[in-house]
């Protein structure tokens, strides 16, 4: 319940006259166990609840029959995963995009625009953030804080009522974040010509290998597709050559034999090579944050601490 979202979610079904179901803490089997006995109708997860829900050999042993929709976000959501989650708990999806200094929505992606035909497209709505909410205002922009055009990354800002007055008792940084009238997310993004926002890394998360800008999402997408990889992050380490280096972390699934050099040659057959990972680590689980979201900067820290030692 410390979490924004949660409580944006609470006062709005209470004014709706719904109930509301609390856990503890998210497991997945409690979860399917809650949404069978309390007839869940609607509920918001992030995309790692959602994997972990899809590979609990429980799924099929309670009636999810009563979920209407299920409410995303947080952290990118792999087409794969959303696929296989719709087709297995036949509800509806929707997602929301935002932060808590928004309060905390920015942009919605409504259960209509889940299309997936031409899904090898760049820009389908499937794969956006979706559009601006009412009453707030969306743009990307460049290091300079002029407005791209669609197609163009750059950082995604905001403003509107919504918005946060400022960081508590830090005005240095309040400044920087809302300079320009502008609150400065820190994600990197794109519109396409219908409006719609496109969500590709956050920038800290943003790996720049030999003057390339890798967006660890497109690359943790096709790494998900694979049917032997159960969870995986990417994030850039330290390279004597090329500055940093696309590393790809992966928990996979019990029973399997899956290689590095199998993994890193699916990528290749499927994606430019330099977006690909040059290295991989097989991990029993990857850290995570009491809110589900995947914690990189534990990673990297992990590994720079690695390189240091080494001398990179």
């Amino acid at each position: 319940m410390f979490h924004l979202a949660d409580a944006g979610i609470v006062y709005s079904v209470v004014m709706q006259g719904g109930a509301n179901c609390f856990l503890p803490a998210f497991d997945p089997e409690a979860c399917l166990r809650a949404i069978e006995r309390h007839r869940i109708t609607h509920t918001v997860l992030v995309p790692a609840m959602l994997n972990a829900l899809m590979n609990h050999p429980a799924i099929g042993r309670y009636d999810t029959s009563s979920l209407r929709m299920i409410l995303y976000g947080a952290s990118p959501m792999p087409l794969d995963l959303l696929r296989r989650t719709r087709e297995i708990l036949h509800c509806r999806f929707a997602q929301a995009y935002g932060l808590s200094e928004a309060s905390p929505v920015l942009t919605y992606l409504a259960p209509e625009d889940h299309n997936f035909e031409n899904a090898e497209e760049r820009f389908i709505p499937v794969k956006s953030g979706g559009k601006p909410i009412l009453g707030v205002e969306v743009k990307v922009v460049d290091p300079f804080d002029r407005e791209l055009p669609p197609g163009e990354a750059g950082e995604i800002v905001a403003r509107g009522a919504n918005i946060m007055k400022g960081y508590w008792n830090q005005p240095a940084i309040t400044a920087e974040t809302l300079r320009g009238g502008w609150l400065h997310t820190g994600d990197m993004g794109a519109f396409d010509a219908q409006g719609y926002l496109y969500i590709l890394d956050r920038k800290k998360d943003m790996i720049k290998t030999g003057g390339e800008n890798v967006y660890s999402p497109e690359v943790e997408s096709l790494l998900a597709s694979h049917p032997d990889v159960l969870e995986v992050a990417v994030i850039g380490v330290p390279d004597p050559e090329w500055t940093e280096a696309v590393k790809a972390v992966v928990v996979k699934r019990p029973g399997s034999t899956l290689s590095d050099r199998e993994l890193i040659d699916f990528c290749r057959a499927r994606m430019t090579h330099f977006k690909c990972p040059t290295s991989v680590d097989f991990v029993d689980a990857l850290p995570k944050g009491g809110a589900g979201k995947l914690q990189k900067n534990v990673l990297r820290e992990q590994y720079r601490a690695k390189s240091a030692g080494m001398g990179i």
